[in-house]
């Protein structure tokens, strides 16, 4: 049976039932030398860890025999790491890439100006859902600009600039 736990707000031990953080997120990718070169110019920063991964163990864990991946990392604000996986000798359909599909995900970053980190996106080849930022007029994010765009693979970035803290 699967009961209600609550994470350690203060990132102690791990312990059954505790959720410490998140550790990275994995994106597969059509090609990996494109997917890195991408986020690298976005993020203004370098992959690591660079390899191809393959083994009995991890053909059981992703349920594929023979498995071979591509697989290297990129580091994101805040600490949590993006792993982009390139999976070897499959010929696999990339999904739609609208967000209305069960199973699509998205990565928020959180930036500081919302016109030029939107500018920064596009011109390092994210494709512009909306022609421009939505400035969020009412509700719980009042105040915020938002923006969705898709990296080469489809995978939905939104972009969030928190509103200005009241006063100023």
């Amino acid at each position: 049976m699967c009961g209600s736990v609550r994470a350690d707000p203060g990132g102690g031990s791990p312990t059954p039932g505790r959720w410490v953080g998140v550790h990275h997120v994995g994106v597969t990718v059509a090609d990996l030398e494109r997917s890195l070169a991408f986020w690298e110019r976005l993020l203004g920063t370098s992959g690591r860890d660079r390899r191809t991964l393959q083994g009995p163990q991890l053909a059981t864990m992703v349920g594929y025999d023979g498995v071979r991946i591509d697989s290297g990392w990129i580091d994101l604000p805040g600490g949590v790491a993006l792993e982009l996986l390139q999976y070897l000798d499959r010929d696999e359909v990339p999904y739609d890439p609208g967000t209305a599909h069960p199973g699509n995900v998205h990565l928020c970053l959180a930036v500081g100006d919302m016109d030029a980190a939107h500018a920064h996106a596009v011109a390092c080849g994210a494709k512009a859902v909306s022609e421009r930022p939505i400035d969020v007029a009412a509700g719980p994010r009042a105040g915020s600009r938002l923006a969705y765009l898709r990296d080469p693979d489809g995978v939905t970035i939104e972009l969030v600039q928190p509103p200005p803290p009241r006063g100023s």
